[in-house]
């Protein structure tokens, strides 16, 4: 890669990353070109896979990293290698097999978990369910035995219920802490941002849309009541917004005709997720991100609202705001979808 062309993909990151969160630009352009930067690992488990790649990638760019540490149960040595010599801060270290999870979990400070089999045509995120589940749940036992301070970011498929099982687990390991634990639903922010911002004719730098619920078709709840800047949507535009947010991901499965999912979105929501949480960990103020963590704004245990991040991971859960009427209709709808999902995570940690 040329140097001018790092410089361009690295201030993408830099402009995106700053537009994730509206209100704190200037301190998020400080973080970037500041010195003194703490040691942070991050470690990625999955990361040979669709989205492992491109988000072991996005990691490498970005200068809070010092230490990568890659995983996956087959082809990491390589993927190690590539990315190792891209001429970033971090230094990277590749793992593969069981034997070496332990390794690659020690001393982490941020885990991503993209591991598990992809969405093909035709197939539900509950289609997932059993395989994707057994996955989490063994990895998520080595995290509590390796690194259980580490910030966890769930990107497992299906998110509604691979988060429970996690949570279930680190409470069996006696390591749970519920502000360290986050689904990564950064993805449905990314898709109503760009949807949005086409359709309201805004640049999509300047826009953004708090995503609340859950992670998988009507849990999905796009605000848009609440979008920034304001714009005068029909209902009928505002309904089919919602709708194509929801179903991004079949989109995208679609259009890859069973040739894979949505990796590269994926692993760039990731990227924007995980480098808020390391911006939190250093002490940026007002770090905001949706999240799919434990809460108590609805009666659900778990739910996805706006989130402010701190040097221990959720420093506050943010309430839902004003919700219009169709939003009210939305999460009276979702709720019950949701509920059944989250308890059957828990009764698949418990068996």
């Amino acid at each position: 890669m040329k140097a001018s062309m790092f410089r361009s993909v690295e201030a993408a990151l830099r402009r995106a990353a700053s537009a994730s969160s509206s209100s704190s630009k200037h301190l998020l352009r400080r973080s970037y070109s500041s010195d003194s930067k703490p040691e942070r690992k991050v470690a990625v488990l999955g990361a040979a896979g669709g989205i492992g790649q491109p988000l072991a990638l996005l990691m490498k760019l970005n200068p809070l990293v010092s230490s990568l540490s890659l995983y996956d149960i087959a082809g990491t040595p390589g993927v190690a290698a590539d990315v190792s010599h891209i001429n970033t801060r971090s230094q990277v270290a590749g793992y593969v097999g069981e034997e070496q999870l332990g390794q690659a979990l020690e001393g982490a400070d941020v885990v991503i978990i993209p591991a598990g089999v992809p969405r093909k045509p035709g197939m539900t995120r509950d289609d997932l369910f059993n395989i994707n589940a057994g996955i989490v749940k063994s990895l998520c036992t080595a995290i509590a035995k390796y690194c259980p301070n580490a910030l966890v970011n769930m990107i497992s498929n299906p998110v509604n219920s691979t988060v429970p099982i996690a949570a279930e687990v680190f409470k069996k390991a006696g390591t749970y802490d519920e502000k360290k634990l986050f689904g990564v639903t950064t993805l449905d922010v990314v898709r109503a941002k760009t949807f949005y911002a086409g359709k309201a004719k805004v640049p999509v730098a300047e826009v953004n849309v708090p995503v609340v619920g859950g992670h998988a078709g009507i849990t999905i709840l796009p605000l848009f009541s609440q979008a920034t800047p304001k714009s005068n949507l029909s209902d009928e535009d505002i309904k089919a917004l919602t709708k194509r947010t929801q179903d991004g991901g079949t989109e995208v499965v679609e259009a890859k005709a069973g040739k894979g999912s949505a990796t590269l979105s994926m692993a760039y929501a990731g990227a924007i997720f995980a480098d808020a949480c390391l911006k939190g960990l250093n002490g940026v103020p007002d770090v905001v991100e949706c999240s799919f963590v434990q809460s108590s704004i609805t009666e659900l245990p778990f739910f996805a609202s706006k989130v402010k991040l701190g040097k221990n991971g959720v420093e506050e859960v943010l309430g839902l705001g004003p919700l219009s009427d169709y939003e009210k209709q939305g999460l009276a709808s979702l709720i019950p979808e949701l509920k059944s999902s989250i308890e059957k995570g828990i009764k698949f940690a418990n068996q």
